[in-house]
């Protein structure tokens, strides 16, 4: 109700996935380039985590928008995304079943894996890749998390058939230290880590959102406005999200042009959020080289996908 007024195309602050929203602050342009080079790399896993409301699940996605970017002019990328892993074993190779889409008319075990494992290797013999995301992988299980680790083993002598992604809150990475899980951990190539987001990014990240959603003028959040947002999301891009769009219907609703304190006031008060000390979030260290290096096709692809924001909704 409030798009009009202040001259947006569609909702700016959606709690919905959506890649054309993700804001490459630093972690994030790190992490989306590490899980996309290691499945073009065909390394097998990579693990992602974050606290609750980073963003996890809208990168996981805006790699997905990439990598099918990249394989535009190869064979279709073979993905599964399981967003809820608790489920049994066989639950969750039943699900695997179905996100594939590979046929088997035996329901036993060894049958279905056999039928996995030749959809595995006629992908990549056409060149393709098979991908297996698990979102909210802190649930899982020792014993799925080591079915994940067998239907892996489904190698070449060159490559490995199956890329895996496993995405969860911090608590996943004390499981996956767990001595049962030696066999798992000695084949993760990488770790990434999200965080809150800093004042200055969480600035970034409200006006970018604004201009994906249509906006050509200056923001309607004044400076006074987003320091009030950061204290009452501490950086957290949902409640951010939640924040922005509860304070865009109370200025609609008070026919405010500039959303000023007491507009973000109201707002929290209405999502009952306490605002609570906030400490700048620690700076990662960062490799010097690799900030001098030429852009990689992931950050052309990446600069591609934000410049094609504004004409996304409109074709």
């Amino acid at each position: 109700m409030y798009l009009q007024f202040y001259h947006l195309r569609e909702e700016p602050f959606s709690l919905t996935p959506d890649p054309r929203f993700l804001h490459m602050a630093q972690p994030y342009s790190v992490a989306i380039e590490a899980v996309v080079q290691s499945i073009v790399r065909r390394k097998g896993f990579v693990v992602v985590n974050g606290p609750i409301g980073t963003g996890k699940t809208t990168l996981l996605h805006a790699a997905m928008h990439i990598l099918t970017r990249l394989n535009s002019n190869a064979p279709p990328l073979a993905s599964a995304f399981v967003l809820n892993p608790m489920l049994s074993r066989d639950e969750f190779l039943e699900t695997l079943m179905s996100e594939y889409e590979v046929t088997c008319t035996s329901t036993s075990k060894p049958a279905r894996l056999s039928a996995l494992h030749a959809m595995f290797l006629e992908k990549q013999r056409q060149g393709g890749t098979s991908i297996l995301i698990v979102d909210e992988a802190h649930l899982l299980t020792m014993e799925l998390l080591e079915e994940i680790r067998l239907l892996s083993n489904a190698d070449t002598y060159r490559e490995k058939l199956l890329q895996v992604v496993l995405c969860g809150q911090p608590e996943l990475i004390p499981l996956l230290q767990k001595r049962e899980l030696r066999a798992l951990q000695q084949r993760i190539t990488q770790y990434c880590s999200l965080r809150p987001l800093s004042l200055l990014e969480t600035r970034s990240y409200v006006i970018e959102r604004l201009q994906a959603a249509g906006l050509k003028g200056i923001s309607p959040f004044s400076d006074k406005s987003i320091e009030l947002v950061y204290l009452y999301s501490q950086g957290v891009p949902r409640l951010i999200n939640q924040i922005c769009d509860s304070a865009l219907v109370v200025g609609f609703t008070r026919q405010c042009k500039e959303i000023q304190p007491n507009v973000i006031e109201e707002a929290t008060t209405q999502l009952q959020l306490m605002a609570e000390p906030t400490e700048e979030p620690p700076k990662a260290a960062v490799n010097e080289a690799e900030l001098n290096d030429a852009k990689t096709i992931v950050d052309l692809l990446i600069e591609t996908m934000r410049r094609r924001r504004t004409g996304v909704a409109d074709e």
